[in-house]
C-alpha cells in the first residue's frame, strides 16, 4: 500500500544552496535548463548585460570555494542533553553547547532562524600561535567525533596556524566564512553582530563581513583601548594599546545609545527654565568655508566684543545667536579675552539617549584577568574579555527580553555579562553559548568547555549569594543553563560510501538498520534531536503524558507530540490526534510494516490539520 505524501522526518540539516535554488525555481522557472540554473538566462531575466571581463572588486583567497561548500554540507549530528552538567534544567532557557561551532550553527538554523537579536563573538585573532585547529578538519562531524574522543579511531592532532604555513590568512578566512554565513541567517531583522578583532585580520574581516552581511549593513568599527598602560616591551617602539569591534546589522538594526550624563546639569543661578549645562559655541568651519558663521557678538551688559577663531567660526548663524543673547542663554566671560558659552537646558534635550561613542576607553584587558581571578582564585584562562566590556555591548545590542548568541564562547564572559546585566536592569535576556572542547592540559578543567560551564556556575552562585534574603529578585530571574554536547545522531544513518558491496555482507548490514535507534541512547537524547529537527528551540518544555495504554511526550505546551512506543497502537495514535497538536512524531519501526495503520494515521491527522511524520 502506498503511503500518501512523504512522512519521513529528515535527519539532515538543510542545504542553504539547495534551498535557494528551489526558491529561485519557484520564482523564475524560465532560467533553468535541464534542471540547472542557466546564468545567462538569469542575467537576461534581471535585465543585466553579460560581462566579458572577469575582473571585479571583491575578496578572494585560496580555499574560498571549499569554505562555501562547508556551508552546503548537511549535518547529521545532534545535541545530547547533559542534565548533570546543568543548573535548573527543567526551568532555564539559557543554553551552553559543547562542540564545533560550524556543526552547531547548522543544527540551530531551523529552530533559531531569524530569532537572535544579538551575536557577539571573540574569534581567534590569528596571531600565529593561538589559532588552534585539528589537522584534516574537513569532514565535519566524523572528524569532530574523533577529535573530541567520542569514537575510538585515531585522534586528530592539533596544530597552530603559523605564518610559515603558506596559507596563513587563507586558513583563517576559510574558518570564519561559513560560520559568519550561517550566523547571518539566525539574526532578526533588527539584529546586530559584534566581532572582536585586532590589527592582524581587521582588514580581511571587514571585507569578509561586507560580503556576508552587505556593505550597506556596516554600522561602525569601534576602537577599544584594551591596554591601560603602554607596553614597554614593544619591539617597534610603538605600544599597540587597542583592539576593534566590528558591528554589522540586518535591515532594521540600530544601536540603543547611552544615557545622558545628568551630573553635568545644574541650576546654580536659579534659572526658571530649570537645570542647564554650558557648552561650546564654536563651530567646525573656517571663514573660507562658511563666512556667514564668522562675525562678532557683544555682551549687552559689559559691552565686551567677542570674535570666533578664524578656523572654527560660531556654531550658529547671526540671527540665531542674537536670539540666544536676547533670551540670556549665552554665558559671557567677565574679561575680554575669554570665550562665550551656551546655556543648554535639560528641558530642551528631547532624546533621553545620546549616540554611543566609537571609542571605548574605560575598561581594559586587565579587568578581564581580574574577572577570572575573582571567580577561580587563579589565572586558569588567558585573555578573557572583561565582563564590563561585553555588558556595554549587550546593553547596545540586546533588548531586555531578547536572545544573545556567542559561538566562540571561550571562558563564558558573554554569559556573565548577560546574567549581571539582567540583575542590574531587571531584564530577561537569554544566552546561547557554543564552545569547542579544546584541550587545556589542566586536570581540573580538561577542556575550555569545562571552564565555560564552571564559570557560569560560579557567576550564578555569586549572584544568588548577593541576592540572599531578597524575596523578589532571585525567584524572578533565570539563573541556570541547559548543557548540551554535539554528537552523532540517535538514529542510524545509512552511509552509502562505506556500505559493503558483497550481497551477503550488504544484507547483514541492512538487518542492523532494521531498528534505526542507537541502542546506547535514551528517550531524552532522542527527544531533543526531534525537538531540534522539527524546528523547536532547545528551551522547549517536555511533559510526559498518557495516551491510551502508552506514553507520549508533549513538547512546547502540546505544539509537538512524540511517541517512542514500539509497537504503537491505533488507540495511542487516535488519542494523540484527539489532543490536536501541530505536529506528531512516531518511530517508523513502531508500525512493524503495518502500512494500513500508517496510511490511516496520515489521513486522519491530515484531516485535523496535523503534520504527521515518522523517524
Amino acid at each position: 500500500m502506498k503511503i500518501p505524501g512523504d512522512t519521513k522526518l529528515p535527519l539532515e540539516t538543510s542545504n542553504p544552496g539547495a534551498d535557494f535554488t528551489e526558491m529561485l525555481r519557484e520564482a523564475a522557472p524560465q532560467v533553468f535548463c535541464e534542471g540547472k540554473i542557466d546564468f545567462d538566462k538569469l542575467k537576461a531575466a534581471l535585465g543585466a548585460t553579460l560581462e566579458e571581463r572577469t575582473e571585479r572588486y571583491g575578496l578572494s583567497w585560496a580555499g574560498k570555494a571549499d569554505a562555501f561548500r562547508n556551508v552546503q554540507i548537511p549535518s547529521v549530528a545532534t545535541l545530547l542533553p547533559q542534565p548533570d552538567e546543568s543548573i535548573a534544567w527543567e526551568s532555564t532557557e539559557h543554553q551552553i553547547i559543547e562542540g564545533d561551532n560550524l556543526e552547531v550553527l547548522k543544527l540551530l538554523q531551523k529552530p533559531y532562524h531569524g530569532k537572535i537579536k544579538m551575536i557577539y563573538i571573540d574569534p581567534p585573532y590569528n596571531t600565529g600561535n593561538e589559532f588552534i585547529y585539528p589537522d584534516n578538519y574537513r569532514e565535519g562531524l566524523k572528524d569532530y567525533l574523533r577529535y573530541s574522543g567520542q569514537v575510538s579511531d585515531e585522534g586528530i592532532k592539533q596544530t597552530t596556524n603559523t605564518e610559515t604555513g603558506g596559507r596563513f590568512h587563507s586558513n583563517w578566512l576559510s574558518m570564519m566564512y561559513p560560520r559568519l554565513f550561517l550566523a547571518r541567517n539566525l539574526l532578526r531583522e533588527d539584529g546586530l553582530i559584534f566581532v572582536s578583532i585586532d590589527d592582524n585580520e581587521v582588514h580581511n574581516l571587514r571585507m569578509l563581513m561586507n560580503e556576508v552581511f552587505g556593505e550597506e549593513n556596516f554600522v561602525v568599527q569601534l576602537t577599544w583601548k584594551s591596554r591601560k598602560y603602554p607596553d614597554s616591551r614593544a619591539k617597534t617602539g610603538v605600544s599597540t594599546d587597542h583592539e576593534y569591534i566590528l558591528i554589522y546589522g540586518r535591515a532594521e538594526a540600530r544601536m540603543r545609545g547611552v544615557e545622558r550624563d545628568e551630573t553635568k546639569f545644574s541650576n546654580l543661578d536659579d534659572d526658571p527654565r530649570g537645570p542647564w549645562m554650558s557648552r561650546s559655541l564654536l563651530g567646525l568651519a573656517s571663514k573660507e568655508q562658511r563666512p556667514n558663521l564668522h562675525f562678532s557678538i557683544t555682551d549687552p551688559d559689559s559691552g565686551y566684543v567677542f570674535a570666533p577663531p578664524a578656523d572654527t567660526g560660531w556654531r550658529y548663524s547671526r540671527d540665531r545667536m542674537q536670539q540666544l543673547i536676547d533670551s540670556k542663554s549665552i554665558l559671557f566671560p567677565s574679561k575680554p579675552g575669554g570665550r562665550p558659552r551656551e546655556k543648554k537646558f535639560r528641558s530642551d534635550m528631547q532624546a533621553e539617549l545620546i549616540a554611543f561613542p566609537s571609542v571605548i576607553d574605560d575598561t581594559f584587558t586587565a579587568d578581564g584577568t581580574a574577572d577570572i581571578r575573582a571567580l577561580f582564585g587563579s589565572q586558569i584562562f588567558d585573555f578573557s574579555k572583561p565582563s564590563d566590556l561585553i555588558k556595554k555591548l549587550v546593553r547596545q545590542g540586546a533588548a531586555e527580553d531578547s536572545l544573545v548568541l556567542d559561538f566562540f564562547a571561550g571562558s563564558g564572559t558573554t554569559a556573565q555579562a548577560v546574567l549581571e546585566l539582567n540583575k542590574e536592569d531587571g531584564g530577561n535576556r537569554k544566552f546561547i553559548l557554543v564552545q569547542l572542547p579544546e584541550n587545556t592540559e589542566n586536570p581540573q578543567f580538561p577542556t575550555i568547555a569545562h571552564i565555560t560551564r564552571e564559570r557560569v556556575r560560579r557567576v550564578i552562585a555569586k549572584l544568588d549569594n548577593e541576592d540572599a534574603g531578597k524575596l523578589d529578585m532571585a525567584d524572578k530571574q533565570d539563573r541556570g543553563f541547559r548543557a548540551f554536547k554535539l554528537s552523532s545522531s540517535n538514529f542510524k544513518v545509512w552511509d552509502a560510501d562505506t556500505a559493503p558491496t558483497d550481497p551477503t555482507a550488504l544484507a547483514d548490514q541492512l538487518k542492523l538498520y532494521a531498528d534505526n535507534v542507537e541502542a546506547a541512547r535514551g528517550p531524552q537524547d532522542i527527544l531533543f534531536e526531534l525537538i531540534l529537527k522539527t524546528g523547536l528551540p532547545l528551551s522547549s518544555r517536555i511533559e510526559t503524558i498518557t495516551v491510551a495504554n502508552g506514553t507520549a511526550y508533549s513538547i512546547a505546551v502540546g505544539n509537538l507530540l512524540i511517541c517512542l512506543e514500539n509497537p504503537v497502537t491505533r488507540e495511542m495514535l487516535r488519542a494523540m490526534t484527539a489532543l490536536k497538536p501541530t505536529q506528531m512524531l512516531c518511530l517508523d519501526t513502531a508500525f512493524h510494516g503495518d502500512d494500513a495503520l500508517k496510511t490511516n494515521t496520515v489521513l486522519e491527522t491530515r484531516a485535523h490539520g496535523i503534520i504527521f511524520k515518522t523517524v
